[in-house]
């Protein structure tokens, strides 16, 4: 156990290092500033809202009936 976890810490931060490694680029275009900027939470995450109520609604009631 204890070398699994000493080869995956070695593996984690050799990859940190070699992702920081990269040059700051050319900076690409300057952004119009009267773009919007705000994204709305629609859609996805209601969903995934209303399917989390559901599970939850699910397991209290399984714990009623046990």
């Amino acid at each position: 156990m204890t070398k699994v976890f000493l080869v995956l810490l070695l593996l984690l931060t050799t990859v940190s290092f070699v992702a920081l490694a990269q040059g700051p680029g050319s900076g690409g275009p300057i952004p119009d500033p009267t773009d919007p900027t705000a994204v709305p939470i629609d859609g996805g995450a209601s969903l995934l809202l209303a399917a989390g109520a559901a599970y939850g609604l699910k397991k209290l009631r399984a714990r009623r009936r046990a």
